[in-house]
């Protein structure tokens, strides 16, 4: 309406001026060619909008500067090859998760740092090399890397480390670039033996077991106690018919000619009689052997460790798998380090009891497998329900070490420090302590 009733005054106007000045140039009065020209959407509007999109396009670039930045290196030193389907393979992957959450990171490693495939290089060297590709970070996994791993931490006390499964940390002996992480898995190790007694018509269950410290020991107890309550309290056998045996190789896999044959000893085993067998070293003998025994018609199962596509080696004979997630632990403490929030600390971190197969929380956790029954699984529910809720502690006293010593009294709990520092293996198992 309002442009209407300007043209309508303009054509009445320049009528006038015709008429008065008998023609010519007609020149528009200011105040009308103002009204003219009125702009229908606001100026005011347009330039937010522009500075909305000004500002976007700043943010965008930002987070283009930061991503395009120096990558933080992590370097990953390994006992064993990276691909072994047990422990490395589990941190491997515990560093992809690190990199998949954890911005801007990259990786360099080592793998097979041990005695059999590369019998002159030390933690140190491997981790001078990692510094020189860039590592802030490194992380050593094996238990013979302690002093190793100390020294190189002292050469280099601008780099971060973590050492999986040792406690320096906790006893002092660290430099305070050190840390220490190690998951609870003597609850994963009661879950396996429960699934192995659950399983054995036999009473024989066999233990296949690396080397011989304080670690190897309390996994190789929780395992006979889980195997116990579920052969006695679950089955309502006697205690007496249950025969729990331990044989170590010497190291946490094979090295031809410094270590038992873990093909051989599983054969020997079976041979003996048991029907179950449960892997305590870093690799697969134990549920390959066993299924290679299975399909030539024994009647026999496993439970490897470690990793958690283990029982894809013989999916038939495997009742489950105990596993480790490092990601979560790593994540936390790389962050930390990334965000100048550091501090020494000595980790053993349990499972996420609202779920323990959970791949952002759960430090460890538990996969059946297809040789388990529908029984044994209600067992293990059972079981994983009563350490959850704190009703159920298989460290509960009496309990004896071998040699008939006390370990944790009548009506005692064993405490975090009995047990990390086991120095016998219990009374009921067959096998040497030391």
């Amino acid at each position: 309406m309002k442009k209407i009733n300007v043209s309508v005054v303009l054509v009445l106007l320049m009528a006038w001026l015709a008429a008065c000045t008998g023609g010519g140039e007609v020149s528009t009065p200011p105040e009308e060619a103002a009204e003219e020209t009125v702009v229908e959407e606001p100026v005011e509007e347009e330039a937010m909008e522009e500075e909305a999109m000004e500002e976007e396009a700043m943010e965008e670039e930002a987070m283009e500067e930061e991503a395009s930045g120096e990558p933080y290196t992590i370097g990953l030193v390994m006992v064993g090859p990276r691909d072994d389907r047990g422990w490395n393979q589990a941190h491997w992957e515990g560093m992809e998760y690190v990199l998949e959450n954890v911005p801007n990171t990259e990786l360099v490693w080592f793998d097979k740092l041990n005695p059999a495939d590369n019998p002159d290089l030390t933690v140190e060297q491997v981790v001078d090399d990692l510094v020189a590709q860039g590592a802030e970070f490194i992380i050593t996994n094996s238990a013979e890397m302690a002093d190793g791993t100390n020294i190189a931490a002292a050469n280099h006390p601008d780099v971060f480390f973590i050492h999986a499964s040792g406690d320096d940390a906790l006893t002092g002996d660290a430099p305070a670039n050190v840390s220490n992480v190690m998951g609870q898995m003597e609850f994963g190790k009661m879950i396996a033996g429960c699934a192995a007694a659950m399983a054995s018509e036999t009473g024989q269950i066999a233990y296949l077991g690396p080397l011989i410290d304080a670690e190897t020991r309390r996994l190789v107890n929780s395992s006979y106690l889980g195997a116990l309550h579920c052969w006695e309290t679950v089955r309502g056998n006697d205690p007496a018919d249950l025969d729990f045996e331990v044989v170590w190789i010497g190291f946490w896999f094979n090295i031809p000619g410094v270590t038992l044959d873990p093909t051989q000893v599983v054969n020997d085993f079976i041979d003996g009689g048991a029907d179950v067998v449960i892997s305590g070293i870093d690799t697969t003998e134990a549920v390959v052997v066993s299924g290679q025994r299975a399909a030539a018609g024994d009647n026999v199962f496993a439970v490897p460790y470690d990793f958690t596509g283990a029982c894809e080696e013989a999916p038939d004979i495997c009742l489950g798998v105990p596993y480790f997630n490092w990601g979560p632990d790593y994540v936390r403490l790389i962050e930390a380090a990334m965000n100048d929030s550091w501090s020494q600390e000595w980790i053993w971190s349990p499972p996420d009891w609202t779920d323990i197969n959970n791949p952002d929380t759960s430090a460890i956790g538990w996969v059946s497998g297809n040789g388990l029954s529908a029984d044994a699984q209600t067992a293990i529910d059972d079981l994983v329900a009563g350490l959850a809720d704190g009703s159920l502690n298989l460290y509960t006293g009496p309990l004896n070490y071998q040699d008939g010593t006390e370990f944790v009294a009548d009506g005692a709990t064993a405490s975090d420090d009995q047990i990390w520092y086991t120095e016998q293996l219990l009374e009921g198992i067959e096998g040497v302590s030391e």
